[in-house]
């Protein structure tokens, strides 16, 4: 078992991020960057796809991958915008989305790439037409709420940028850039019930790391 001051490599994707990489090879030592499998254009060829904001939170119980959250606000993309919660809980995967399309090419696309699903069962998403509400504040948290889900992440604990030409979705080499922060609160609740587990909190406290983050200003080119 991990001791509580330590992160798992494999358990979350911002794994790069939360290491407060600024550049895309000047990773922290020890971490591996996505391998390269089907590169996409020269970085500086590829297009934007997508530009928004994408927070998260992944919580651990018992030493396992409990649930995780994926929040997207979504101002302009190739499949157009809105806003999308992607929740993986108990072996399945829930899309709840304003815009089901753009909801289910987020999961489709990114989300089930993320190495923090890498290793869970992943089967076909359920698509939810449900109005989404979110608000997303790099000095006070996210807060976002769809149907009978509710994600909350607080207590912002350090701004960083964060930029790669080398993030591998399903063998599609992407290029991403954002602003993270770090978040010491984080809790995902359905139906009411807050589910079982905690976040993984690291780093020092100068670099501070932590499985919930909040994100802006993010871009992917492809």
């Amino acid at each position: 078992m991990t001791p509580p001051h330590e992160t798992r490599p494999d358990l979350t994707r911002r794994r790069l991020l939360r290491a407060g990489a600024t550049t895309a090879a000047g990773v922290t030592a020890g971490l591996a960057l996505p391998s390269i499998a089907d590169a996409s254009p020269e970085p500086a060829q590829r297009k934007v796809v997508l530009v928004g904001a994408n927070p998260g939170v992944q919580l651990i119980h018992r030493d396992e991958v409990s649930a995780y959250a994926s929040v997207w606000t979504v101002d302009w993309s190739t499949h157009g915008a809105g806003a999308a919660i992607v929740l993986w809980h108990d072996g399945g995967v829930r899309v709840l989305t304003d815009r089901p399309d753009l909801g289910s090419w987020l999961e489709r696309t990114f989300t089930r790439f993320f190495p923090e699903a890498e290793g869970l069962p992943w089967p076909e998403p359920r698509i939810e037409r449900r109005a989404v509400h979110i608000v997303n504040d790099l000095a006070l948290g996210t807060h976002a709420r769809a149907g009978d889900v509710t994600v909350r992440i607080a207590d912002v604990l350090d701004r960083r940028a964060f930029a790669t030409d080398e993030f591998d979705l399903g063998g599609r080499v992407h290029s991403l850039s954002l602003v993270t922060g770090p978040s010491a609160v984080a809790s995902i609740e359905v139906r009411g019930r807050r589910l079982p587990g905690e976040i993984i909190r690291g780093g020092t406290p100068e670099r501070p790391s932590s499985s919930a983050f909040v994100a802006v200003a993010e871009v992917w080119r492809f």
